[in-house]
């Protein structure tokens, strides 16, 4: 497991969102979020790593229930041409419906970014 593509996702999520500190990051146990590269960044942004416990699934069932979402709402039975196109797919999927849209009982009932945006005008208070 590489370290970049994690690396890359988080810097993307923490310059659009620029969270307070305190943030904390939730991962399983993968090899590339313990890399001192991935530590760090977290440090600078003074976030915290939370990582699931060895062979529980529960830690991450949040998780788990996003990508049960993704594979039967965008990806199942599809082909893609190219990994481009399956990239843009599942991009336009999380940033056009599932962030802004889809509604999820663990939030109460509002999407992630609604959710997002409650917590964020909630810490300004």
């Amino acid at each position: 497991m590489k370290t970049d593509l994690p690396l890359k996702a988080l810097d993307r999520d923490l310059e659009s969102r620029r969270p307070t500190s305190g943030l904390i990051q939730h991962s399983d146990r993968g090899s590339q979020y313990a890399t001192h590269r991935y530590r760090k960044r977290l440090a600078d942004w003074e976030a915290l790593a939370s990582m699931s416990g060895t062979g529980n699934c529960h830690d991450n069932a949040v998780a788990e229930s996003f990508f049960a979402s993704l594979k039967k709402e965008r990806v199942s039975r599809q082909t893609f041409a190219t990994r481009t196109e399956a990239h843009d797919a599942v991009t336009k999927y999380i940033d056009g419906f599932y962030n802004p849209t889809r509604y999820h009982s663990t939030l109460g009932y509002l999407s992630p970014g609604r959710y997002e945006q409650q917590q964020r005008l909630a810490q300004a208070a």
